[in-house]
């Protein structure tokens, strides 16, 4: 293959780029990105970017020297609009189009918005440095002033903005729709730790109700709950999940309507081009994790090389999140019907750990405040997912 194109100059996006000239491929090689950001470190972006004590400039995932080894034609701020699949071009909103032998699609996911949003100031998103921009001038521009913080979603994203926040001295409420915070990836036992989380450091947590309308003028004044109550807000901050990036896809067989099929190892039904990342449903599963972001690509990338299948990609989800001053961090899976063992350290102290636990099988670890002993716990849950060889 001459030229190889990745489509995002996301996390996923950066790794498939290092895989491609790591094994071997010394082609053309074009990285487009719809951001004019060289990659960057998204999960500081919610914590220590937002309460200002991590700079810009630490966000970057590669240096000057790492990009000149590359040896990549960077197409930023230019949105792919369409996949040719007949000629193999890709056209971008800027007119141009680039036409590449093999293709990577790592185009991630955008965040899900509220009727309304758009057309009211103080309304956040949080996924890109550009809205983490806006958010932490909202909460910054006041000087001497309490924000009123009105957070719609307890996911990770919400509830780590809900922390920074209160450690910013703002007055915060979180609205969430289900009866605990991270319910589907914690089960109910380990939720309810959550949801202390929150109202022992002082936040409103208000669950098992929806927002029906965003109140306001021109700037946002306030958020209508389906129960009826109304929430002073100068700020409110959407975290209800991500839709993936495949608008631009339409007309070919991958556009469906959660993520780019591909088979166990990444790979697409269209001749020479993988799909990696939160954009990717591999095996019927899309996982918008980190773990997805960083294994996949090498996976992913050897097929495309080699023109077929060559291993699965699945790797174990892992995720943490920064919260009041607590690591969380999960491995493996909530599965229905799965119960949780304590095997350690106290849940009153903030510090254990606790197995998920199946039919005899552990299918997942959490650990609040207990790096160590959950990096053993994780290793021996890894060691039981064995690859899917092909041949």
């Amino acid at each position: 293959m001459g030229t190889i194109a990745v489509v995002g100059a996301s996390l996923a996006g950066l790794y498939a780029a290092r895989a491609l000239r790591d094994q071997g491929f010394d082609g053309r090689l074009v990285i487009i990105g719809d951001e004019t950001h060289r990659p960057y470190d998204r999960p500081p972006l919610s914590k220590e970017f937002l309460t200002g004590t991590m700079p810009e400039d630490q966000l970057a995932l590669c240096d000057a020297e790492e990009e000149t080894e590359l040896g990549a034609e960077w197409l930023l701020g230019a949105r792919a609009e369409a996949l040719d699949t007949a000629a193999r071009t890709i056209r971008l909103d800027n007119g141009r189009t680039v036409r590449a032998d093999g293709i990577v699609i790592a185009t991630g996911a955008s965040p899900r918005r509220l009727p309304g949003a758009d057309a009211l100031r103080g309304v956040h998103t949080l996924r890109t440095l550009d809205d983490a921009r806006a958010l932490r001038a909202g909460l910054t521009g006041r000087a001497g002033h309490q924000v009123r913080v009105v957070v719609v979603g307890a996911g990770f994203i919400g509830s780590e903005v809900a922390s920074s926040c209160v450690s910013l001295g703002h007055h915060v409420t979180v609205v969430e729709a289900a009866p605990l915070p991270l319910l589907p990836q914690l089960g109910d036992a380990m939720a309810g730790i959550c949801a202390a989380l929150h109202t022992g450091s002082g936040v409103e947590l208000i669950t098992g109700t929806g927002v029906a309308a965003l109140r306001g003028a021109d700037a946002v004044s306030g958020v209508s709950l389906t129960d009826g109550r109304l929430l002073p807000a100068d700020v409110v901050v959407v975290g209800i999940g991500a839709t993936p990036n495949t608008q631009w896809l339409q007309g070919t067989s991958l556009a469906a309507r959660d993520g780019v099929p591909c088979d166990a190892g990444c790979v697409t039904a269209l001749p020479r081009v993988v799909a990696v990342g939160d954009v990717a449903r591999v095996g019927g599963v899309r996982d918008e994790h980190w773990t997805s972001a960083t294994l996949q690509p090498a996976v992913a990338v050897r097929s495309l090389l080699a023109g077929h299948t060559v291993r699965g990609a699945r790797p174990l989800p892992y995720f943490w999140s920064d919260q009041y001053g607590v690591r969380i961090q999960f491995a493996g899976r909530s599965l229905p019907g799965a119960t949780t063992r304590l095997t350690e350290g106290s849940v009153e102290e903030r510090s254990f750990l606790t197995l998920y636990e199946r039919d005899g099988a552990v299918t997942g670890v959490l650990a609040v405040n207990r790096p160590r002993p959950f990096m053993r716990a994780r290793r021996e849950l890894a060691r039981a997912q064995e690859p899917v060889a092909t041949g």
